[in-house]
């Protein structure tokens, strides 16, 4: 469904400066399925979200939706893009104008494309599309102060399903919410997903949930893709160094387990996002960092079936076995 080809956003600051936010990554979202983005904060995955969606205007690559280029799309032909494919945003306080009422909330795309015939079939539509996600139509008329925040992001999914979209980027829909609700809302979208026959690109930070939500992750490290995986293949064997620290530092139940658990502590520092990276990003805090990692790049590679990494040091024990 979404091709994703080389990749690339760099942000211009002004006297010189540039931010290279994302760094030639290239993946695919099969029709269907949700595929995790996960790394640190700052590491691309929001950017590379919204230019997957077109709010951002790559410096180079290409992204296709159902075969085609969605930045050379022009007048209608964009606009029906712009309606399949949607996002759910990080923060349920900040993406909701405080100032319309959730009924003007959800009916704004619906009038921008057109897609009511009278107020009578515009009401029903939103009262249909709030009982959806676990809300009442009776709170159509009510502001985005009088919620919780499971509430608002429950408004936001309802307007992101407005256009009956069939892919939908959701940028860390969970990381501002209370623990308790975080899982409500996971599976609200489980349960949209199976439903709506909806295609998700899932990004957070969160491990732990991007493993129950996923069907294949990517791992992002400053702006590069270090690693991409079906879900359990990722969890059980990851290849990149990077991913096996990350993994490394997600706590489990069993308090005897962890007790006994090694956390991979990655030490040295961040590369600047500033600054072109010479050879492979991780260098610096790579317990495996050898030679060529200072100097070349390293190649994006399959190692097994569907599972993806680039990694210099992988490729060395690779050609010794």
């Amino acid at each position: 469904m979404v091709s994703v080809r080389n990749l690339k956003k760099v942000f211009d600051l002004g006297r010189q400066q540039y931010v290279h936010a994302v760094n030639g990554v290239s993946f695919d979202i099969h029709e269907g399925e949700t595929l995790g983005l996960v790394g640190e904060s700052g590491c691309g995955k929001s950017t590379t979200g919204r230019s997957v969606l077109g709010l951002y205007e790559p410096t180079a690559g290409q992204v296709t939706f159902r075969g085609q280029d969605i930045h050379s799309l022009k007048g209608q032909a964009r606009r029906q893009v712009q309606r399949d494919m949607q996002m759910i945003f990080q923060d349920p306080y900040a993406s909701l104008n405080p100032r319309a009422s959730v009924f003007d909330l959800i009916a704004e795309p619906l009038e921008i494309h057109g897609l009511h015939r009278n107020k009578k079939e515009k009401a029903e539509r939103i009262a249909m599309l709030l009982e959806e996600v676990g809300l009442s139509a009776a709170f159509a008329r009510r502001y985005p102060h009088e919620f919780s925040g499971g509430q608002r992001q429950r408004i936001g999914i309802a307007r992101a399903l407005a256009l009956e979209p069939a892919f939908i980027v959701a940028d860390e829909p969970i990381s501002a919410l209370d623990v308790s609700i975080q899982a409500q809302i996971v599976q609200l979208l489980q349960r949209l997903q199976q439903e709506r026959k909806l295609t998700f690109l899932f990004i957070a930070h969160d491990l732990s949930m991007v493993q129950y939500v996923s069907d294949r992750v990517g791992v992002m490290y400053m702006g590069y893709m270090a690693e991409l995986a079906p879900s359990r293949e990722l969890y059980h064997n990851p290849l990149h160094p990077y991913t096996q620290a990350l993994l490394s530092a997600i706590p489990v139940p069993d308090p005897q387990k962890q007790r006994h658990r090694a956390c991979q502590i990655l030490r040295g520092e961040l590369p600047s996002p500033l600054a072109p990276t010479i050879g492979c990003a991780f260098k610096t805090r790579c317990p495996r960092a050898m030679p060529a990692c200072h100097t070349e790049a390293p190649v994006w590679r399959e190692h097994a079936p569907g599972h993806f990494a680039a990694c210099h040091a992988l490729d060395a024990q690779e050609a010794r076995s």
